[in-house]
């Protein structure tokens, strides 16, 4: 996927959506707000419930805000935690209301698909390198082209001069390195291979992108807590995961220098640097494409910037409204709004990143005038 364009000037903001905005900020009450706009969306009493299927990456954080929504607006939403492939599926089928995925469609199948569906950003995910070297007094530092040669298998050993070269203070066994990846397809998988494919010409060439990869060394582990488990059995292992789940455990993760040049954690400052700045960078996010919306299908890989984390990823709902009609889609467009403006520190406090409050109202907006126009082009 190319890099998009991406631009947060500029954007002319609809009388009726600012109108509806001073009302929000007028009434200053979170519950008040959510509720009012779910009653105007579903007048009589009457409710909508929806469904959604897809990425298991945003499920804690999805549950929370489903079920606190709920409790405000009587909105029920069911999800179901089955993988972003899964969600994807299911909303081409229009067997849910929605999709989730931490991959983005490709242009072949938002064309198979035979309706527009809208890709939302909804909070940034990043993946996380685990690595077992007990006894390193420091983090261990590496490159996007070294890391992409150890999973190559053309840097094979913890003494490789090129590994010293980025930690000259640490000690480093002369031991095999011990590659592990997911055994299964997800989307942790395909944000790493597509930085993988960002810094390094032969592993574009060779392994690719994608939610299932050809890896050409190493052992599969089932999901996060496979990769997890089999590098803590096996000294002079690595892997990568899903940063929340390497945060919670509290495993040691590489500093990976960034475009920039520095080495970089993943914590959530860092994690938010790297959206933001291909936020700033970028100038055609907020266009209209040919039908009338933006294309927000933007990978946040080796963004630029000097805190930006290197191997970051926004994670989408998907939304077809001609599939699901005018009610259910402003229902969603109800539920987008609450979460990205009104509830974003539940993200925070379970581990994940939210939106910068800037891009998340642009979001929302361009949302909101999509569906007002008629025209449910494909963000």
């Amino acid at each position: 996927m190319p890099r998009l364009s991406i631009s947060l000037s500029r954007i002319g903001l609809p009388a009726l959506v600012l109108a509806a905005l001073a009302t929000i900020a007028a009434c200053g009450d979170r519950r008040s707000s959510a509720v009012d706009s779910a009653t105007a969306l579903a007048p009589n009493g009457t409710r909508v419930d929806l469904t959604g299927a897809g990425a298991t990456f945003p499920y804690p954080l999805y549950s929370r805000w489903f079920n606190e929504y709920a409790t405000l607006t009587n909105v029920r939403i069911n999800y179901q935690s089955i993988g972003s492939g899964g969600g994807i599926r299911q909303v081409v089928a229009r067997t849910v209301d929605f999709g989730a995925t931490d991959v983005p469609m490709t242009d072949a199948e938002l064309a198979s698909a035979g309706m527009p569906v809208l890709h939302i950003p909804t909070v940034i995910g990043a993946v996380a390198i685990t690595y077992n070297l007990p006894g390193l007094a420091r983090p261990l530092n590496l490159s996007p082209d070294v890391i992409a040669d150890i999973f190559l298998g053309t840097v094979s050993r913890w003494s490789d001069p090129r590994i010293a070269s980025l930690n000259p203070t640490l000690t480093l066994p002369d031991t095999d390195i011990l590659v592990v990846h997911r055994a299964d397809g997800s989307g942790t998988s395909y944000i790493f291979s597509d930085f993988l494919s960002t810094v390094s010409p032969a592993w574009a060439a060779g392994p690719g992108r994608g939610k299932d990869v050809r890896w050409p060394v190493g052992i599969g582990g089932k999901g996060n807590e496979g990769v997890a488990g089999q590098v803590k059995q096996m000294p002079g292992a690595i892997g990568y995961l899903e940063v929340v789940y390497a945060r919670q455990n509290r495993l040691p993760v590489v500093h990976v220098r960034n475009a920039a040049g520095r080495f970089i954690s993943p914590m959530p400052f860092e994690i938010a640097s790297a959206a933001t700045a291909v936020l700033e960078a970028d100038r055609k996010l907020f266009a209209s494409n040919a039908e009338g919306a933006p294309d927000l299908r933007v990978s946040l890989v080796n963004a630029p910037g000097a805190q930006s984390y290197p191997i970051a990823s926004f994670t989408w709902m998907l939304v077809a409204p001609t599939a699901i009609g005018p009610q259910k889609s402003r229902q969603l467009a109800a539920f987008i709004r609450w979460a990205l403006l009104d509830n974003p520190d539940v993200a925070s406090t379970l581990g994940y990143v939210p939106l910068p409050s800037e891009a998340a109202t642009r979001i929302v907006d361009r949302l909101d005038a999509t569906l007002a126009a008629g025209r449910p082009g494909s963000p």
